[in-house]
């Protein structure tokens, strides 16, 4: 098998950034290398295509990824995806489409239709690229979960793939994590170890040789590069909201714009505010505080894994009447899908979607109220890349959602959505990726808001802000661990 699987020992330590900069720095040179990652769990999702043709649902990184190897996504790089919608149970997307649900009791036994599709998934990519590179999940050391592992040394095992261990030193405790994955595994999946890497690293890499020297001593692993901390570098986040989205390239000293996100429970395609945070002059929050939410020029309440939880959640804290409040003023908000429904008047969920499977509720239970919108969930999720235009400007989204907004016939439109006043809602995901879109929204925004903020024109565009990111952790890879890019090179079939 032409691959290789970058694992961690945790989550957070670098797998997704090395195999962004690794997809990048391999198709440089001419060769066909597809991202792998057999079970991510994230509500942060992108729709690509299946390998009919058809719409279907994959891990945001794996999207990510898969544009730094320059070829076409599909939902083979991401078979098993789960989405969290509450604290012991995910909902499980198959190859790119709804599967049913997976309870934290099952997790460790009940995942044998998972791996079958995920090895095929991976057998697929093998045959169609000449390099397979794959991220693990978690740490490899979560022995617990052993027996049936399919995304880290069970998946290694399998398919006979060398693995490169990287540890996060910015967090502390890195050596050690490094040792004890490595004298937690059994030796068959120790074999299979090529080497460990560092990343994150600041200062003198002489102070840290020492210890490099050491662990490779007691382990027989070599390090395989240390990846310095890299400014200006973010990836499309998996679990939550961060606020380590991008930042302007240059903050300048000229009028602001405020926006302040709501940081719901079970929020999910939190990318939406990458491009956002990018953008020179606006100042991005991600709040739960009724202050910040009043005080910003923009509200954003994004999408969520559970609109209705999430609604509930909206009026116990108190940021309900900060929206009604807002839209009272005229004080602009935009919703996004599961955030777009809660701004609505009414939302069903006869078939039990949100209660994965229980009796749902035939009545309609009431939204904020802010937007002419009624939405009714069905079982089938409604998958797609829609395209429009507002105010003369082309607009490309996705949409992933199981709840069906209705806008009355006499509302103002907002691309598929509904605008009211100072409100705005839309079904679409990643419209904000679209430059000239963004700049005109955030330019009436501003105007709503009576900000002096206007667009930058000499600004970099997202997407190729995106790139620049892409080839700068190519570069990481290919100055600060050239044994990684030569074991990569090495598996080349």
């Amino acid at each position: 098998m032409a691959g290789l699987l970058v694992a961690g020992t945790s989550s957070d330590a670098g797998k997704s950034l090395l195999v962004t900069g690794l997809c990048r720095a391999v198709a440089r040179r001419g060769i066909r290398v597809a991202p792998y990652k057999a079970q991510n769990m994230s509500n942060n999702s992108m729709v690509v295509a299946d390998p009919d043709g058809h719409a279907g649902e994959i891990g945001r990184a794996q999207w990510l990824q898969a544009r730094a190897a320059r070829v076409t996504p599909t939902v083979d790089m991401n078979p098993v995806l789960l989405k969290p919608s509450s604290d012991r149970r995910s909902h499980v997307v198959l190859r790119g489409l709804p599967y049913g649900t997976l309870e934290a009791g099952e997790y460790a036994h009940g995942r044998g239709p998972l791996i079958e599709a995920s090895r095929a998934a991976y057998e697929a990519l093998d045959e169609a690229y000449d390099l397979v590179v794959c991220e693990g999940a978690g740490s490899p050391a979560e022995i617990n979960l052993r027996a049936g592992d399919y995304v880290n040394m069970g998946l290694a095992r399998h398919f006979g793939l060398p693995v490169a261990l990287v540890g996060d030193i910015d967090r502390g405790g890195m050596l050690a994590a490094v040792f004890g994955t490595w004298g937690l595994l059994e030796e068959a999946d120790r074999t299979l170890l090529a080497g460990y890497l560092v990343n994150k690293f600041r200062g003198d890499v002489e102070v840290l040789r020492p210890g490099l020297e050491t662990l490779t001593q007691r382990t027989g692993l070599p390090c395989l590069g240390v990846v310095p901390w890299l400014d200006g570098v973010w990836l499309d986040s998996e679990d939550t909201l961060r606020v380590g989205t991008p930042a302007p390239t240059v903050r300048d000293a000229g009028p602001r714009l405020s926006i302040a996100v709501v940081r719901l429970p079970r929020v999910s395609n939190a990318t939406d505010i990458d491009a956002l945070a990018a953008e020179p002059g606006v100042d991005l929050t991600v709040t739960t505080r009724p202050d910040l939410l009043a005080a910003a020029d923009l509200v954003l309440v994004p999408g969520s894994r559970s609109t209705l939880g999430d609604l509930s959640w909206l009026r116990a804290t108190g940021i309900a009447d900060v929206l009604a409040d807002r839209a009272a003023a005229d004080r602009p908000i935009l919703g996004i899908c599961g955030g777009y429904q809660a701004l609505g008047r009414t939302i069903a969920d006869p078939d039990g979607v949100e209660a994965s499977g229980a009796p749902g509720t035939t009545a309609l239970i009431e939204g904020l109220g802010l937007l002419p919108v009624h939405t009714l969930f069905h079982a089938e999720k409604s998958l797609g890349r829609p395209t429009g235009t507002w105010r003369g400007h082309a607009v490309t989204g996705y949409e992933i959602h199981h709840g069906v907004a209705d806008v009355d016939d006499d509302a103002e439109r907002f691309l598929d959505g509904a605008r009211a006043g100072a409100v705005f809602g839309t079904m679409w995901h990643g419209t904000m990726e679209d430059d000239a879109f963004r700049e005109a929204f955030l330019t009436e925004v501003a105007a709503l808001s009576g900000a002096a903020w206007r667009p930058d024109p000499a600004a970099p565009g997202f997407d190729a802000r995106r790139e620049a990111m892409i080839d700068t952790l190519a570069d990481a890879v290919e100055e600060h661990t050239p044994a990684l890019l030569d074991l990569a090179l090495s598996r080349v079939g």
